[in-house]
């Protein structure tokens, strides 16, 4: 099973590489563009039977490694793989 693993920067956290982005876009004309966050973004294949222990799996790893519980918060999806659907993930 495939887990995705997205990484973001907690709402209250200033992201300055963000703030870089969203002025750069503005000066090619993106105007429209209001705001912009960085984050990360992993695949696990992880060897599951269910997509509950994938889930369990992803969030130990991201709890443990991909992501920096104090300025960082990150949600899970799992691709229980073809023809089966998507399991939207809750965010931490």
């Amino acid at each position: 099973m495939r887990a995705r693993v997205f990484v973001t920067l907690k709402p209250s956290v200033f992201d300055p590489q963000g703030t870089t982005v969203a002025e750069a876009l503005h000066t090619l004309g993106y105007a429209t563009v209001t705001d912009v966050r960085q984050g990360k973004y992993f695949e696990l294949e992880i060897d599951a039977r269910t997509p509950e222990e994938a889930r369990r799996v992803a969030a130990e790893a991201a709890d443990k490694l991909l992501a920096n519980p104090v300025i960082e918060s990150y949600r899970i999806e799992i691709d229980a793989g073809a023809g089966a659907a998507a399991s939207a993930g809750v965010a931490r």
